[in-house]
């Protein structure tokens, strides 16, 4: 035996989840689909940022923990 022993394969390992980074998950969302994921605390951020970014949040979505109405 050559290297010691050999790790068990299985027809299944083509499918186990990857560890995603979120950061670059974010960059391609928004170079590919225009979409624009941040969180208010973010340390990249100046206070008017954040302020901006609670401003459209609670205009496209409502206050935090309340319930969004429809219709």
């Amino acid at each position: 035996m050559n290297g010691g022993p050999r790790l068990p394969r299985s027809c299944l390992a083509g499918i186990i989840p990857q560890r995603m980074d979120p950061e670059k998950e974010k960059r391609n969302g928004w170079h590919d689909h225009g979409i624009l994921v941040v969180a208010e605390n973010d340390s990249r951020l100046g206070w008017p940022e954040r302020e901006m970014i609670q401003h459209l949040a609670r205009k496209l979505f409502g206050q935090p923990g309340k319930e969004a109405r429809h219709g």
